[in-house]
């Protein structure tokens, strides 16, 4: 805690640093009107530098709040219709009142170019026009255009290094987190602006009295009754390809629709439209664990780091049906239903080097996979958002019925593996808001079931000596059964008071799994000496206490949780059990300020328990796949946490300028120590001992972004770092790790002219780990990227796209040097494209990659997909 302590002292030291200056006024005309929507700024003296600014409100009131240690500054007022006021005053706090006078303008010839970026409070507003490009399709390619906001290669959404918490359609949330499917498939013609919704309080009743510092997306359509989408047919080879992609849209005051058929065999991963990624519904995910989790697995290969269109082997079929309907009282009922079934094939090989105190151990490993996805999800939400009430309910349903097929040729021994993938959820969460007196009553019920039924034959059968006393043996078999329910309810109040609110809260989680696992050979040899029939009963009761202080530039909040936990193990056959009770007290503590307009500062601390869950404690052994078996047979593991967090964000639409600084630090205690045992063939036998020992890790983020409006280019650059220092016992010897890794990346998007733009990005990493104090060999990737995109008239457009891949590997360096050409040309009467690409021009057939886990370096070579050809037919509905 001392380092969160003289964090903080430096934090406050630097915002007194600064004297502060509030100008307050009001605009009015020479009869007295207000005179509302006018510029205010604050510059420096005779420059253009501008320190802080506002826009006069509906009734011509400004203030503005200002950072700086000038004496004197300027106050420049500009409204059209009214003449140009500037004036030299004194950096101290004032109240400036002005009489604007009315000024005719004779308005000649006048070009109109569209303002990038504005700001009317906590709402930034992101021209389409400004940032789209001739080549763009869908409002996803326009916002990667976008200072300040960053697309990830999954979709997922950042707004200055943080995700979003909601994405909105004109105001409505019709997916729910899994807005891939609009942003990918809406055309951006359609879409007037795009709003940051900064400090954004996704429940409206609670949208005064508990802040919140996460920004939402909400797109802006240019009609208030729109009808939209896409029609997209392609085919091409070789092999035969085909792609389709059917996507109507509907978007209206009283309803939406997004309705989409998609299947391809070109390497488009369209499964990743189905992800959950807003960050609201990701800790909803967490914190209810109900997420399918992968007991046993096949050895698959690690996939390459760039586009999946260059090695993804795939047949995906997507079905999805996306409703949500206005109802009286303002009530809205959504339906979501979504069907996968996708066929993979992964080819290709791996060197691992195991590293251990005192040697190292090679396998190689040659794989040819098969991956079978069918999965069904379902979703009806009932739900009202009001000033004065907050009510929604969701009866979900999600099966998977998945299966892998593995062949391994390792040694010249062929390993065949089989895996029966399965998981089942059905699940009701319930969340009301309503005033109870002069408070906000807060209720919460989830009640869920889960089912993850699974199997693994491997054939010959692994693990000679620990499974048939050392002699080969044709099959293994695991199976494994996980039956859970699990509830959380709690009731809780909001009330606010001046500058503060209060939020106490009190609860209850229970939680009861049954985990049933064999292990079966061909020798019928084992009389269920490998079984596990474990009974696991959690319940957690937790009385809570958010507080929260919001006034002028300040944000603070604390919150003093104190959990009480129960767990219960019992395996029966194996007379094991343990009972542990533990009372913790988990605070945390957070401060924002702003420095100016643009300027602000936050840091946050948290002391935070975690125990075990089911799959880190059972007694006998499971062989999660064919080279891993593992039993933990030890206390049930308790983890404790202190974090903390700086970060630093400056962002000017004026100017077009953002940027953001993270740093976080964490020291976690734990009680288990894990005990790898490498064998000489490269399997691993796993166990847990009783010890405690700490983890270490650091982690910094930093990124700038800058639109030139005059140059026509954006500009981003960015910076990761990462440590993480641990122990685990490798070979019965307890061993000190620590991985490191730096990212550098930056980007320039540039309009050489209006038939010319470029696209330069650049990517390095470099990562290593360090055991016993011995450095191995840091590896290095880098990856470039150089597009052309010609714009020989309004209706046509040829790009070159480019990529250089270079990695260094155990003992040489690979390099890959991949071209694509794309030609579209728009019938603009009847809305079709059509288009032609020619993919990897120079025909890459294979890519090698290194990745660095905890204790091994694995070198992967995956084979890619062929060079090929596609035509593609596109109707905009």
């Amino acid at each position: 805690m001392k380092h969160f302590f003289i964090a903080f002292f430096i934090f406050c030291f630097t915002i007194s640093s600064f004297s502060q200056s509030i100008i307050n006024g009001k605009l009015t005309t020479k009869k007295g009107n207000p005179v509302s929507r006018s510029s205010i700024t604050i510059t420096e003296v005779n420059t253009e530098t501008i320190l802080s600014y506002d826009i006069s409100d509906s009734k011509g009131n400004f203030s503005i709040s200002l950072k700086s240690n000038n004496e004197k500054i300027q106050l420049n007022i500009r409204s059209m219709g009214f003449k140009t006021i500037v004036k030299i005053i004194d950096n101290k706090t004032q109240k400036l009142n002005f009489v604007l006078e009315e000024e005719v303008t004779e308005l000649k010839e006048v070009v109109v170019k569209p303002k990038g970026i504005t700001q009317k409070g906590d709402t930034i507003n992101y021209s389409v026009k400004a940032f789209s490009k001739q080549e763009d399709i869908s409002i996803s390619d326009v916002l990667k255009n976008m200072p300040g906001i960053e697309v990830l290669n999954d979709g997922k959404i950042l707004y200055q290094g943080k995700p979003i918490n909601k994405y909105y359609i004109e105001g409505l949330d019709l997916l729910e987190g899994k807005y891939n499917l609009a942003n990918n498939n809406l055309p951006h013609k359609k879409v007037y602006k795009v709003q940051i919704l900064e400090n954004h309080q996704p429940i409206k009743v609670l949208d005064s009295l508990v802040y919140s510092d996460q920004a939402a997306i909400n797109i802006k359509l240019k009609n208030s009754y729109t009808v939209t989408g896409q029609i997209e047919l392609g085919s091409g080879f070789s092999p035969l390809l085909w792609d389709v992609n059917a996507t109507p849209m509907l978007f209206s005051k009283k309803r939406q629709m997004l309705n989409s058929y998609q299947a391809n065999n070109i390497g488009d991963d369209v499964a990743s439209q189905l992800k959950t990624l807003t960050i609201e519904d990701l800790l909803e995910k967490f914190e209810h664990n109900d997420s399918k989790q992968d007991w046993l697995s096949i050895q698959q290969l690690s996939t390459p780091n760039f586009s999946e269109k260059r090695w993804l082997d795939n047949n995906i079929h997507l079905i999805t049906l996306n409703y949500l309907q206005k109802l009286k009282n303002d009530y809205e009922l959504r339906l979501n239903v979504s069907y996968l079934n996708d066929y993979q094939k992964q080819n290709g090989y791996t060197n691992t080097k195991f590293f251990t105190a005192n040697e190292t151990i090679s396998l190689f490993e040659k794989k040819y996979n098969k991956l079978y996805t069918n999965t069904l999800e379902t979703n009806l939400t009932l739900q009202k958002n009001t000033d004065n009430k907050y009510l929604k309910n969701s009866l979900k349903f999600q099966g998977f019925w998945d299966s892998e097929h593995g062949a391994i040729q390792q040694n010249e021994e062929n390993i065949n593996q089989n895996l029966s993938n399965r998981y089942f959820k059905l699940n009701n969460d319930f969340k009301t808001l309503f005033s109870l007196g002069n408070q906000i009553a807060t209720l919460k019920s989830y009640v869920g079931l889960y089912k993850t039924p699974q199997s693994l034959t491997v054939q010959p059968g692994q693990f000679n000596d620990l499974l048939n006393n050392g002699n080969t043996y044709n099959e293994v078999i695991q199976n494994i059964e996980l039956n859970t329910f699990y509830t959380n309810n709690s009731l809780g109040f909001t009330k606010g008071w001046k500058a503060f609110s209060f939020s106490p809260k009190v609860g209850f989680q229970f939680e009861v799994q049954k985990l049933e696992s064999d292990i079966q050979t061909s020798e019928n040899n084992l009389n269920g000496e490998f079984d596990n029939n474990l009974d696991w009963t959690r319940s957690k009761f937790y009385v809570l206490l958010q507080n929260q202080y919001k006034k002028k530039k300040w944000r603070i909040e604390l919150n003093t949780p104190i959990f009480f936990h129960n767990y219960q193990l019992k395996d029966k056959p194996l007379h094991k059990n343990q009972d542990l009770n533990r009372l913790t007290f988990e605070p945390r503590a957070s401060i924002t300020y702003d420095l100016t307009s643009y300027w602000r500062l936050s840091t946050s601390a948290q002391l935070s328990n975690q125990f075990g869950t089911i799959n880190q404690v059972y007694y006998n052994y499971i062989l999660q796949n064919y080279r891993k078996i593992q039993r933990i047979d030890a206390p049930l593991p308790e983890t404790q946490n202190l974090h903390y967090s700086a970060s630093i964000n400056y962002r000017n639409p004026i100017e077009s300028l953002f940027f953001s600084a993270i740093y976080s630090h964490s020291k976690t205690d734990n009680n288990v120590l894990y005990e790898n045992k490498i064998l000489e063939n490269g399997a691993t036998e796993l166990e847990a001992i009783q010890k405690d020992n700490e983890r270490f890790s650091h982690n910094l983020m930093s990124r700038i972004s800058k639109y030139f409006s005059d140059l026509k280019s954006n500009f981003t650059i960015g910076v990761n770092y990462s440590l993480q220092d641990f122990q685990q016992i490798l070979n019965s010897e307890i061993t000190d790790i620590a991985t490191q890794t730096w990212r550098l990346n930056g980007k320039i998007d540039t309009d050489i002219t209006n038939w010319l733009n470029t696209e330069i990005e650049s990517t390095l990493q470099f990562s290593n780990n360090e055991i016993q104090k011995q450095n191995n060999q840091t590896i290095t990737q880098q990856m470039h990227k150089f597009n052309v995109n010609f714009y020989p008239k309004k209706n046509q457009y040829l790009g070159l796209k480019t990529e250089f891949v270079k990695n260094n590997l155990f003992s040489q360096n690979t390099e890959n040097f991949f071209a694509d050409i794309v030609y579209r040309y728009t019938w603009k009467k009847k809305k079709i494209d059509f288009e032609f690409q020619f993919n990897n021009i120079f025909n890459n057939e294979e890519y090698k990659t290194i990745n660095i886990n905890n204790y091994s370096y694995v070198e992967s070579n995956f084979t890619l997909r062929p060079r090929q050809f596609l035509f593609k037919v596109r109707f905009s509905i």
